[in-house]
């Protein structure tokens, strides 16, 4: 039987092979992207033998963006490296985690350290992520969303209530306000939620990656790339109670990820062809011998 547990809530916004594909591992109840903070942008996905695939850049800091595409609230227990984000555990699924509402998304930026604090996620060398330094390194290179829907008990109708009344405009306006209500609780959560985002960004990191040089590239090359524990930002959180509607997930998204090197020497991206036999149009003119 599912139990009532007490869960983190982000402040969260409603929610408007070889080649890449739309930057997004899409599930049927919650969609999630890995976000590139320096610079704002969406990461690639790259679809291998059935799995979705990002490449990322050692010393990036990077986002992971939840986004619920049903009309009811949803608990996402999120994995980075087979490690529970929340909570710090080794991952599994009846574990603790993030409540999205209705049509809502959030941005998960990193290793929950408090109701306001969270530790950067950012790409490392498999020596330096969290689950390495944790004595846990055998799932690094894997992002994985749990998602479970609310268990939800009807409302009884008291005997003393009085139907709505099918008569000019009442019967239409008494279903619309409960909607209505809604959406403005919604409109609210979004101004929270994009003033925390710019609290967020303007946050100085305290000890910021050195900038790429060619052994940094050579070390991305022969390591595989893990996630590492950052610096500390401001990430509020509220919590919530949460009763799951079954034992087992209703749905699993995942996202493997490593460096674009190990991930076109691995085959996930495809190398570019050189043209083969000869060509009508091979460029300009060379000079004769």
């Amino acid at each position: 039987m599912p139990t009532r547990r007490f869960l983190l809530t982000l402040l969260a916004a409603a929610a408007t092979c070889g080649a890449a594909l739309p930057a997004r591992a899409t599930g049927s109840l919650v969609d999630l992207q890995v976000v590139d903070r320096s610079r704002g942008d969406v990461l690639s996905t790259w679809r291998h033998r059935g799995t979705s695939w990002v490449a990322g850049r050692p010393g990036d800091r990077y986002a992971l963006r939840l986004s619920n595409r049903t009309g009811g609230r949803v608990l996402v227990v999120l994995s980075v490296d087979g490690v529970n984000v929340v909570s710090g555990e080794t991952a599994a699924t009846g574990q603790t985690g993030y409540v999205l509402g209705p049509w809502a998304s959030a941005e998960i930026t990193g290793w929950r350290k408090s109701y306001s604090e969270a530790a950067a996620f950012y790409f490392t060398a498999l020596p330096d992520s969290y689950a390495a330094r944790t004595d846990r390194p055998d799932n690094v290179g894997v992002i994985g969303a749990a998602v479970f829907r609310e268990r939800v008990v009807p409302p009884v109708a008291r005997p003393s209530e009085v139907p709505p009344v099918a008569s000019g405009n009442r019967y239409d306006a008494a279903p619309r306000q409960e909607p209505e209500r809604r959406a403005q609780a919604s409109a609210g959560g979004a101004g929270a939620a994009a003033d925390a985002s710019a609290e967020r960004s303007t946050a100085q990191p305290a000890s910021p990656p050195p900038p790429m040089t060619r052994d940094r590239e050579s070390l991305a090359k022969a390591e595989k790339l893990g996630t590492g524990h950052g610096e500390r930002e401001y990430s509020p959180t509220t919590q919530t109670t949460f009763e799951r509607a079954s034992s087992q997930p209703a749905g699993i998204v995942q996202v493997r990820y490593d460096s674009y090197a190990n991930l076109v020497a691995a085959g996930v991206i495809g190398r570019p062809q050189p043209p083969v036999g000869p060509q009508p149009f091979p460029g300009f003119a060379p000079d004769p011998r």
